[in-house]
């Protein structure tokens, strides 16, 4: 068995779901019965400002090559995978027009940041779909600074190709650094993504069980920055540079475990929200989460930056860091992981707002497989779309603590809204299998319907979702 350096058995151990997610008893105010059949409260309205930044984002078919002997049909924004990067200031109000020259609908969503609600980008909550041939501009402030990206929301697109990364630059940030990469991990599916067909739990898909027997697609490589481990990108720094990477688990379906070679990582940021500086050898993420890292460059040489799959078998992605006094040579492996981080070191340097003692509404929401033989996930025993609403009222405290009764991690997104999660605010956190527990706790500040969902994209397809629901 080809070692990852990355135990699976650990994957609850390194999420510290047993610091930030045992659950406190049981709540007194059952979800929704108080305002059951309330009145929706309307969003707030899109920005009406001129923008700072505009720009246009074709969705279109089209041919990648990962590797110099390897291409596939996929569906790009702008010709090019992963998508453009988008990069603004804090603050600045962005608009982009989405052209739809693809043969079916989609939308764009804007993963962690929380926009107004007429512009997140979930069809059928919050617009309807982009037709072919038709056009849709997404007006909006970009705030706060983070690391975000941006990707379809319509069906299993996101597999096929429909992502990119988003940068909001802060105007003052808290680590120093002297240049940056942006680091999209992402797993490879050279065909057009399907759910697994009624009674094919075991492998599915013609794909493969994973980790603790979940349903995996048929992948045939991990990708940084849209390349196959043998084509990898080479990022360039020079002795003495503190570099920033930004990365971002753009997978479908994958939990990746990242090291370095020969150095150290600073963990600066969680989905984008400052932190206290945090010094580890390694991290793991889920799809959705973002991590930002300063890498001090003290130790010259050619040195492989590598992305393991903790629920796959496809070797691990990987670029290379090199030093431009290197001359060439052949990057050294990184070392098994020794000193990972886990959720339960991360802590945020600013506090979220209207989230402190005891909650005004609590749901206690189980996370579980459904029991008929179709590929059917479900909350609270519910499969999206047909499940109740989360209902909740403007400026109140509101806690989710989930319970995870399948054997599968489940990477859980918020859309709209912050949350805390331990001493962190995030926008996704790992549910760990065989019962893991975490608890969330955010302010409800943006009305609106907003999903939330697990980001692995072929639960949410086959249910994983509610919507959070702003009545009276």
């Amino acid at each position: 068995m080809r070692s990852t350096g990355f135990s699976r058995r650990k994957l609850l151990q390194l999420t510290g779901a047993t610091t930030l997610g045992a659950l406190a008893g049981c709540s007194d105010q059952l979800p929704g019965t108080d305002d059951s059949g309330g009145q929706e409260v309307p969003p707030r309205s899109t920005v009406t400002a001129e923008p700072d930044t505009s720009v246009s984002l074709t969705a279109a078919s089209g041919t990648i090559r990962p590797a110099a002997d390897t291409s596939t049909s996929n569906w790009m924004y702008e010709n090019q995978f992963p998508g453009p990067e988008l990069r603004v200031q804090e603050g600045d109000v962005l608009s982009v027009e989405l052209a739809n020259e693809l043969q079916a609908e989609t939308t764009i969503h804007w993963h962690g940041v929380p926009v107004p609600n007429p512009v997140d980008g979930v069809p059928g909550v919050t617009q309807d779909p982009v037709d072919s041939g038709d056009t849709f501009t997404y007006t909006y402030r970009a705030e706060p600074a983070g690391t975000y990206f941006y990707h379809s929301h319509v069906g299993l697109q996101l597999d096929r190709g429909l992502l990119g990364p988003l940068i909001v630059e802060e105007r003052d940030p808290h680590v120093e650094y002297d240049r940056e990469y942006v680091v999209i991990v992402d797993d490879y599916l050279p065909g057009e993504p399907e759910l697994p067909s009624d009674g094919r739990m075991g492998g599915g898909i013609g794909g493969r069980g994973g980790m603790m027997g979940d349903v995996r697609p048929p992948y045939e490589g991990l990708l940084i920055n849209g390349r196959l481990p043998e084509n990898p990108q080479t990022f360039e720094v020079r002795e003495g540079e503190r570099i920033r990477f930004r990365f971002v688990n753009a997978g479908s379906a994958t939990v990746f475990g990242v090291r370095i070679a020969g150095h150290e990582m600073t963990v600066t940021h969680a989905d984008g929200r400052p932190v206290d500086p945090v010094d580890v050898d390694s991290f793991v993420f889920g799809a959705g989460e973002r991590y930002d890292a300063v890498v001090e460059a003290t130790n010259p040489g050619t040195w492989a930056l590598r992305a393991d799959a903790l629920d796959g078998t496809e070797p691990p992605a990987r670029a290379i860091v090199e030093y431009e006094s290197a001359g060439g040579v052949s990057p050294q492996r990184p070392s098994p992981a020794s000193n990972q981080l886990r959720y339960g070191d991360l802590r945020s340097i600013a506090s979220l707002d209207g989230v402190s003692g005891d909650p005004d509404r609590t749901f206690d929401l189980t996370l579980s497989r459904g029991r008929a033989r179709s590929y059917t996930w479900t909350i609270d025993g519910q499969a999206y779309p047909d499940a109740d609403p989360l209902q909740v009222r403007a400026g109140e405290h509101v806690r989710i603590r989930m319970s995870n009764l399948s054997p599968v991690v489940h990477p859980m997104h918020l859309h709209g809204h912050f949350f805390q999660v331990g001493n962190a605010i995030k926008d996704t956190v790992i549910v760990p299998g065989h019962r893991g527990q975490v608890t969330i706790d955010f302010y409800t500040d943006n009305p609106g319907r907003w999903l939330f969902h697990c980001h692995n994209l072929y639960h949410l397809d086959a249910g994983m979702a509610r919507v959070v629901t702003y009545v009276e």
